[in-house]
């Protein structure tokens, strides 16, 4: 993980063909990139999507780097994509690779995320706590356990400082039904009330 060049990245994005419209929208000053290429040599460089250009040559916009510390050296390029990709006949899809062409380790279909494997336990977790004391909301839909990396935009960005809120007073049990009426005659049909009978 690095922390994006924020002036670099705002001139790379306002430079290339194919960038946003508002470079400012797409980066911020505190964004993190994480390396996406999976397991690969410590000779490699790591590699972090910023931007896919809109472009007919399939070129995206990449972080790459090298080195920890002081000794951390970036540089912004625009990289054709990998042209890998994996047929499944089974299923009768076809999934591109969304890395780089050239890249080393493995293809993106073949790359777990396991950042995303925590998330995921974790909010079942919570789902299934939630569901167990009855405090689930109407309709819960879990995300499903994440597949292979397949979009290949991942910024971290910091969490905003937390507001004091005043605390949600309890939510109590809900009233008794009032009985339903019965006529005083012992008819055991209901009637509305205030116990009228029904005209003749």
């Amino acid at each position: 993980m690095t922390q994006v060049p924020y002036a670099e990245a705002l001139l790379a994005l306002a430079t290339m063909e194919g960038g946003p419209e508002h470079p400012p929208d797409a980066v911020e000053p505190e964004d993190f990139v994480l390396c996406e290429l999976g397991d690969h040599d410590e000779s490699a460089e790591h590699a972090g999507h910023l931007w896919t250009a809109d472009t007919p040559d399939d070129q995206d916009l990449w972080l790459l780097w090298s080195g920890t510390g002081a000794h951390r050296v970036h540089r912004l390029d625009m990289l054709r994509l990998c042209p890998a990709v994996l047929r499944e006949l089974a299923t009768r899809t076809v999934t591109t690779c969304a890395f780089f062409d050239h890249h080393p380790g493995p293809h993106s279909f073949s790359v777990t995320d396991p950042l995303g494997d925590l998330i995921a336990a974790r909010v079942h977790t919570e789902a299934r706590r939630l569901v167990s004391e009855g405090d689930a909301p109407a309709r819960l839909t879990l995300p499903s356990r994440p597949t292979p990396l397949a979009c290949p935009t991942l910024l971290v960005r910091p969490m905003p400082p937390a507001r004091s809120t005043a605390p949600v007073p309890p939510v109590g049990p809900k009233p008794p039904t009032p009985p339903t009426p019965t006529r005083p005659d012992g008819d055991d049909r209901r009637i509305p009330a205030p116990w009228t009978s029904a005209p003749p």
